[in-house]
């Protein structure tokens, strides 16, 4: 693979990241409408077929050794772009070793455990990756912004005193340190998408008929709360961005660049890891060779 992509892909996302301890206000702090002045929308298709081949590479290597998983956290608001993203960026990945959950409204059965059980469960396995498409950032997102959702987490009255929201960035970034010292690569994505941008695509969605299925009236009504969303994500990126799983905001109202930045920071994890394939022992090759042997003579 030609070394300009790994420099481009790093260039590209360094100043997405969320560094730790620094204070972020949407959405002054970081443009959704930003794109890079070194690439354009045509370079970015190779750069981002490059970005898919690369991650082809990876993930088989990652298989092969059996040591690490990678964890995508995907957010962003209604039309952010998501879907779009998980569709793009991973489509030339062996879908054996990925696995996509979309985190809905939390069941009877969820809500019989404390909220960071169903994230749990559907952690990936050594040598996969798994995307969460909204995650347990929702927990100090939407529950925040809608205070029924908190109400039926049935919580014992005392845990619902005091500074819950920094006591659940603290039981998150404690979390995802564990996830990280086993092997479990956490990769953060903030789709960053405009109100203006988000009008347009919902607009889309109402007026052109092959995305009528898209549209939810619920959408209108979680548009309604942009300032508490806003002022929701502002808190959770500046205490949950940590050395071990920064975060990165992802300018998302041009769709070409959000895919090829997301591909990007994937790639850059997994370069990170450079999984190997593995080595075998003089015994384990001399089995080889045996059956190289026999599979010869049996022509």
């Amino acid at each position: 693979m030609p070394d300009k992509f790994p420099k481009l892909f790093a260039r590209l996302t360094r100043p997405m990241r969320v560094a730790p301890g620094t204070r972020v206000t949407l959405p002054g702090d970081f443009d959704p409408g930003h794109t890079a002045h070194f690439v354009n929308e045509k370079d970015a298709s190779a750069a981002l077929e490059a970005g898919v081949r690369m991650l082809a590479d990876y993930q088989s290597r990652l298989a092969a050794q059996d040591t690490y998983a990678v964890l995508i956290v995907l957010q962003g608001l209604d039309a952010a772009g998501k879907d779009g993203t998980v569709q793009h960026v991973m489509t030339g990945v062996n879908p054996q070793g990925v696995e996509v959950r979309a985190f809905k409204v939390p069941t009877d059965e969820e809500l019989d455990h404390d909220y960071l059980w169903r994230h749990e469960r559907a952690l990936p396995r050594r040598g996969t990756i798994a995307i969460f498409n909204r995650s347990h950032y929702e927990e100090v997102l939407a529950v925040r912004v809608h205070p029924d959702a908190l109400r039926r987490e049935r919580l014992p009255p005392k845990s619902l005193r005091g500074a819950i929201w920094r006591r659940r960035f603290a039981e998150i970034n404690d979390w995802e340190r564990y996830l990280v010292d086993n092997g479990i690569r956490v990769v953060k994505v903030f789709l960053n998408i405009s109100r203006e941008e988000q009008r347009r695509r919902l607009l889309a969605r109402i007026d052109r008929p092959d995305k009528n299925w898209k549209f939810a009236p619920a959408d209108l009504e979680e548009r309604r709360h942009w300032p508490d969303y806003m002022r929701a994500y502002s808190d959770a990126l500046t205490h949950t961005s940590t050395e071990p799983a920064p975060w990165y905001v992802v300018p998302a109202d041009h769709k070409w660049f959000a895919r090829l930045s997301v591909a990007a920071l994937v790639v850059q994890v997994l370069a990170e890891i450079n999984p190997q394939y593995p080595t075998l022992d003089a015994s384990a090759q001399q089995l080889l060779e045996q059956a190289r042997a026999e599979l010869l003579r049996s022509r």
